[in-house]
Order: C-alpha cells, then sequence, then structure tokens
C-alpha cells in the first residue's frame, strides 16, 4: 500500500464569519486571504472546495472560523501555486496515489470472493456519542494496541487519515483520553521510511502526516500501525491499520474535547480502505446520527441487509474522493424550487460529509428555499441567536417536536436518478436556545461558491449506507437512538452481533442503539455544591443534567437528580450516574473513568457559578439491588409478623367467645332464692 497523500489545500475566503454564542464552524474555499485575516475553527474534513458554516449552542465558547479538507490532487515533484485574480492563491502539496487504489473493480472482487466464503459478512456495531447542537460533531470508541486503550474519535467521511495524540506530545491539547504510547503497546510497529512515505522523519526514520487546515490548525504526527479493536459487538475482528500519533497539534485541534478522528473518507489511510484492502470487510458502512431531541446514535463497520424501505441514489465516485450525490431538485411542501437542476451540480457535485454540522446551498437556491418556506410558514419571523447574522428563525411552534410538521413544511430532495429522500422539519431545523419554542433553518448560503454540501442535520434519525461496493448511498428514516431494535423489525435476517475471541470492550456510557444485554449495572453517585441561587435552580435542572452528562461523557438518560437542598440559599444537588457494563471489570472501569473526569475541573458554565465535589460513591447494582431486597425481605417478614399476631389474637377471642358464651349466667335474684332453698 503506498500512503503518498497530499498534505493539505488551505485558505480562507473573504466572506465574514458568522459567529454565535457556542462557535460558529465555516469551510470556505481553497484561495488564501491576507495573513492579518483571524479565523478560529474545529476542521472536520481535509478539502476546502467548499464554502460552509458550522456552529454550536454553547454557553461556553464563542468562536469564527474557516476550515478545509484535504483535496485529492495529482502527484507533483514541487507545490503548486495557483493564483485566482479575485481570490488570491491556492497551495497544492505534493500528492502521489498507488495504482489502483480507488480501483472499484477491486472492491467488487473483494465482495465478490467474499461471497463465496461461509458465514455472514463481518461487520462491527458500534455507538455514536455527543451530538450536533452542543458539539458539532459526533465520536464513537476505537480500541487501539495491546494491551488495548481507548479513544473517542469524530467520525468523518470527509477525512481519510486516522489520528490520535501521542502521550508523549508536549505539543497536544488536554482530550478525553489519555495519549497512545507506542512503547507500551506490544503490537505497535513504526512504518519505516521508504518508497512508501511521501514524508519522512530523519531522527526516528519513521514516516510522518501533516494535516493543515483553513484556519492555520495543524495535526502532525507519526505513522505506524497496531491492533485496532471496534468493541465487543462486533464480528469484524482486531486488525492491524495504519494510523498517526500526533506529536504535535495547533488551533482548534488542540482546544477540542475529541481524542482525534476517524478518517472514513475514500483514501489508502481510510479506516475503511485499509479494513477493504485486508479482506477484513465490504466495502460498506453505515451512520445513524440521533434526532433533534438528543444525541448518540449508532455506527456499523461492514455490510448489513438493507431494510426494504431504504432509498438508494447513485454516488459517482469517479467524479471526486467524496460521497457526492446528483441532487437535480429540491421540493419544498410539494413545489420545486425554481431553480435549474445544474445548480446543485457545480464543482463535485453535492457532498455528503458527516463531518460537517449543517447543509449549504448555492446562494440562488438558499434564496429560493427561504422564499418558499416564508410561504409555508405562518409564524412570526424572529432574531436568529447572533446579531451579526440574519438567520431565518420562526417563533411559536412549541417545544413538542412531534408537532413540528404542523408548522414547518416538508423538504424532499430528488436526484438524477428520480429518488426521493424526504426531509422532516429536524432535518433543516435546529432550536433557537435563546428564545424557547423558536427553531432556525439549518441550511446556508454558500455565498459566492456554487457548490453544495449536505451536513449531519440533514441525516438526523436518517440511517444512511455508504455502499461503496455498488457506488449508492441508502437513506432509511428511522428512531436511530433504539436502530437495533429497528433494523431486527425492517430486515427478514438481522445482523448477528456475536462478540469476537479475545479481550471485550465496550464503548463507554451504555445506549439503546447497541444490541446484546448488559449484564452488570450500578451508579455513581454525586453530592456537589454550587454557588447558584436555590430559588433559580429549579429553572436550571434541565441545562445541569445536560452540562453535567457532556463533561462525564455519557448519555444524558443516564443522569438523575436524586435531591436539592437549600444550603444558605445556594444549592447542594446530589446526582446520580447510571452505568452497565458487560462484567464486573468494565462497570469498575467506566465507574472510574466517571470519577477521573469530576476530579477534572469541569465546565458547567457561568450560570451556575462555582462548584465544589462534597462527596461521591460508586454502588454497583448488586449491593443497591441487596440493599432493596434486604428492604423487602424486612418489610414481608414485618408483615408475616403482624399477620401472624394478629391471627393469633382473633383466634383466641373466637376460642374465649366459644368457650364461654353458652354458659348461662344468673341474676343476683336467681342466685339468692338458689341460696335459700340450700
Amino acid at each position: 500500500m503506498n500512503f503518498h497523500e497530499s498534505e493539505t489545500a488551505f485558505g480562507w475566503s473573504n466572506k465574514p464569519a458568522k459567529k454565535v454564542n457556542r462557535g460558529t464552524y465555516q469551510l470556505q474555499t481553497f484561495y488564501s486571504r491576507p495573513a492579518s485575516s483571524k479565523a478560529f475553527c474545529r476542521p472536520r474534513a481535509e478539502n476546502a472546495f467548499l464554502s460552509a458554516k458550522r456552529e454550536t449552542l454553547s454557553s461556553r465558547a464563542t468562536s469564527a472560523c474557516y476550515w478545509g479538507i484535504t483535496l485529492l490532487l495529482a502527484a507533483q515533484s514541487v507545490p503548486n501555486v495557483l493564483h485566482h485574480p479575485d481570490l488570491g492563491y491556492a497551495f497544492l502539496l505534493p500528492l502521489s496515489r498507488h495504482p489502483g487504489n480507488d480501483s472499484f473493480a477491486r472492491y467488487k472482487d473483494i465482495t465478490r470472493s467474499r461471497h463465496l466464503a461461509d458465514g455472514p459478512d463481518p461487520n462491527a456495531k458500534m455507538s455514536l456519542y455527543d451530538d450536533l447542537l452542543t458539539k458539532g460533531y459526533y465520536t464513537t470508541r476505537l480500541w487501539i494496541g495491546s494491551p488495548p486503550r481507548e479513544f473517542a474519535l469524530i467520525v468523518d467521511t470527509g477525512s481519510t487519515v486516522t489520528y490520535v495524540p501521542c502521550s508523549s506530545c508536549t505539543q497536544c491539547g488536554t482530550h478525553q483520553d489519555p495519549g497512545f504510547n507506542p512503547e507500551a503497546s506490544s503490537t505497535y510497529k513504526p512504518m519505516e521510511c521508504g518508497p512508501s512515505c511521501s514524508s519522512c522523519d530523519s531522527d526516528r526514520h519513521q514516516c510522518k502526516y501533516l494535516r493543515r487546515y483553513a484556519e492555520m490548525s495543524t495535526s502532525e504526527g507519526l505513522l505506524g500501525d497496531d491492533l485496532v479493536s471496534f468493541g465487543n459487538f462486533s464480528t469484524l475482528g482486531p486488525e492491524r491499520l495504519v494510523f498517526g500519533c500526533e506529536t504535535a497539534e495547533s488551533g482548534d485541534i488542540y482546544e477540542q474535547k475529541a481524542d482525534g478522528i476517524m478518517g472514513l473518507g475514500r483514501g489508502p489511510l481510510s479506516v475503511v480502505d485499509q479494513l477493504v484492502n485486508r479482506n477484513a470487510m465490504t466495502a460498506s458502512f453505515s451512520l445513524c446520527y440521533g434526532g433533534m431531541s438528543e444525541g448518540g446514535g449508532a455506527m456499523i463497520m461492514g455490510a448489513i441487509p438493507s431494510p426494504p424501505q431504504m432509498v438508494f441514489t447513485a454516488s459517482n465516485f469517479r467524479r471526486s474522493a467524496y460521497y457526492n450525490l446528483g441532487l437535480q431538485q429540491v421540493i419544498v411542501g410539494g413545489t420545486p424550487l425554481p431553480v435549474d437542476q445544474s445548480v446543485f451540480d457545480s464543482n463535485f457535485g453535492t457532498v455528503l460529509d458527516s463531518g460537517t454540522t449543517y447543509a449549504y446551498f448555492p446562494d440562488r437556491a438558499f434564496k429560493a428555499l427561504t422564499a418558499a418556506l416564508s410561504q409555508h410558514v405562518k409564524l412570526h419571523r424572529v432574531a436568529g441567536p447572533d446579531s451579526h447574522y440574519p438567520d431565518v428563525c420562526y417563533e411559536g411552534a412549541g417545544s413538542d417536536l412531534s408537532k413540528l410538521a404542523d408548522h414547518f413544511p416538508e423538504v424532499q430532495l430528488k436526484f438524477g436518478d428520480g429518488k426521493i429522500v424526504s426531509l422532516a422539519p429536524e432535518n433543516y431545523l435546529f432550536k433557537h436556545l435563546r428564545v424557547p419554542g423558536s427553531y432556525c433553518l439549518g441550511i446556508f448560503s454558500n455565498g459566492k461558491n456554487s457548490a453544495t454540501l449536505l451536513g449531519g442535520i440533514v441525516v438526523r434519525n436518517m440511517l444512511v449506507t455508504y455502499d461503496r461496493v455498488n457506488q449508492q448511498i441508502g437513506f432509511w428514516r428511522t428512531n436511530c437512538s433504539d436502530l437495533w431494535n429497528s433494523l431486527q423489525a425492517a430486515t427478514a435476517t438481522p445482523p448477528a452481533a456475536a462478540p469476537v475471541a479475545g479481550p471485550a470492550f465496550v464503548p463507554q456510557g451504555s445506549s439503546p442503539s447497541l444490541p446484546g444485554p448488559m449484564t452488570v449495572s450500578g451508579t455513581v453517585d454525586v453530592v456537589m455544591y454550587l454557588s447558584t441561587k436555590f430559588n433559580d435552580f429549579d429553572s436550571l435542572k434541565s441545562m445541569f443534567v445536560d452540562s453535567i452528562s457532556e463533561e462525564l461523557h455519557v448519555n444524558k438518560s443516564q443522569v438523575s437528580i436524586v435531591k436539592i437542598v437549600n444550603t444558605g440559599g445556594n444549592v447542594t444537588v446530589t446526582f446520580s450516574v447510571q452505568i452497565a457494563a458487560t462484567d464486573k471489570h468494565l462497570l469498575n472501569d467506566r465507574a472510574q473513568r466517571i470519577i477521573a473526569q469530576l476530579n477534572k475541573e469541569l465546565r458547567l458554565g457561568n450560570v451556575f457559578g462555582e462548584y465544589q465535589v462534597m462527596h461521591w460513591t460508586i454502588e454497583p447494582e448488586s449491593t443497591r439491588s441487596h440493599k432493596v431486597k434486604s428492604i423487602f425481605v424486612l418489610v414481608g417478614l414485618i408483615a408475616i409478623g403482624l399477620i401472624v399476631i394478629s391471627t393469633a389474637i382473633g383466634f383466641t377471642v373466637w376460642w374465649y367467645n366459644r368457650r364461654y358464651s353458652d354458659q348461662n349466667y344468673m341474676t343476683i335474684q336467681q342466685s339468692v332464692e338458689m341460696s335459700d332453698q340450700l
């Protein structure tokens, strides 16, 4: 396998970034602008051919940024510089491709040979964590090395490299998990310098990589390979894969909580390509993002039986290295937008990218969309969360998400092969957190850029299958928080989920989308003091649960408030975190991870003031169940005792009455008369 790849294509456009209270992420063209321009962002892919806005609504951070994706370019002996008279320069760094790396015949040959083998195709069922609203991305868990170490990686179909921080990295940020230590893994092998390297660290004689993004965030490190595991619910065994061990980070990569990126794009370093090349799985994977009201979701590496209702549409993989679609028409409330179909076919066509938060239309299509919505939506317009950007927002729809369709029309995407994918309101709206019951359009203008980008919002509560074998992408609307049950109900032969041999590792936190029972469970009970006012806390309980679940890296459903006490006008809150695992060892490991997070500085938001963890306890469910059982036994014994005593008393009274009730008692006069007779 040849690992020559482009390092980056980067730059900015002149369009001002949009700011919101949780940060804005904007993908722009790869033409540079003056170095004095400032931008900050979290990169989600590796090429800057699109203009896009990413935002997360966080009370803790506000930032504007531009970011980009690596553009797959022809091999060059020296960097090329492209000049645009209005936008500036584009830097194209060297790329060398191994012949046949993108051979679809090779994928089909692999799949054909696999079908000749006995048994179902191997696959891995994995949980997704985080959400679009607060983080702007979804993560999954991979285990790397021997013994395996867990990492939280952003799933990104627009990236082609997977990387995690090295434990020795002194220029890396503080992330969710400790860094990877190559020396601590008995199976790690550095990729030695040679013809397969496009860049080499001469001191270590090891291949290295560099990813440079539009706002000048960077990830660089050394390439090596090690065993990578995909969790307990996987028939896809641990495989030796190439990944990057970061030695330096900058910009928003340095700031992000996630450990790194899992590259699902099309390129030799992609996890998908490597697994396919090793004949480990069929060239297919699926993502299912949670809906507007919940985060998380599910991910499946490998082939699965497609639900009969899944809509497949063609994806021309030869057109670009991205997962593109032949979008021709957007229909709002039954009426097509009055724009020519060629509007959606510029550049690389319409690109589907899991690493982008929202959707971006060419300006003509965006204006037609907003005009169509204004005709169908009868609610009052309201200013968006950012006063500096003209968001399209409406108030008065209420908080019941099931009734959004009463106020907002269905939007349909019609593709060149005649296939239609319907979008519910949650697939093009996001909550306006400043105005309750209000919602904003999650599709934005791409400015002067003519590209169309469909991000994660478009596929919420939708299983998306990237079928690389048949060059098609499938869409099936479902409840992603309960994906496994939905798949079992929709398919005649549900995929097997037998654990592989070897150490069993399951992603941290329980998820209903993950098949198989959790055999042991327990709780972490925490007592925390908050300096916020007691009278104000009642309205903040939901936000508190959200913040705690985010900081402890668990699902919101796992956190519950047990007790709230007025402490001198402030708050002492007791909350419980439910945990589950397949064995006691993993249960204890998860509990210790939660405690470790509690010992770190939690970012709960200024609204809660200062906090102090007063006390915490770890209680296995077996202990709690034993206590409950003991209480029930005690209550039962007391009840039985009372019944016995009551029965005894009743019997005694009955016996006494029966014994003496039949005797004739004489009156005093009768007694006197009897005495006289004697």
